[in-house]
């Protein structure tokens, strides 16, 4: 059984971190904040997640699949990427149960 060359390749460290932040059904509804990595390539990603989601409150059923881009997109860049949606996230509803 052969590996493809992604397999073979040691995984890389992250290259930044972004937070996306939901504040409020007020617009502009979304903020993408950044811990640390390349200014270009986190000021890139911010400029695609927020064309994604600049009309989209959490309870719109567009965001769902447009947080799935954000997702692939992150996962890409290799950034790792966090929500704050200001509400409890279905595991941690489960998790608490």
């Amino acid at each position: 059984m052969s590996q493809s060359p992604e397999e073979l390749e040691a995984p890389q460290p992250p290259r930044g971190h972004v937070r996306v932040v939901y504040l409020g059904p007020v617009a502009p509804h979304w903020e993408v904040q950044s811990d640390f990595g390349d200014r270009a390539l986190i000021e890139e990603f911010r400029q695609r997640t927020l064309a994604r989601l600049v009309l989209l409150p959490p309870h719109d059923p567009q965001f769902r699949r447009n947080r799935e881009r954000v997702v692939r997109d992150a996962e890409r860049e290799n950034l790792l990427l966090d929500w704050d949606l200001g509400i409890p996230e279905v595991d941690e509803l489960e998790a608490q149960a």
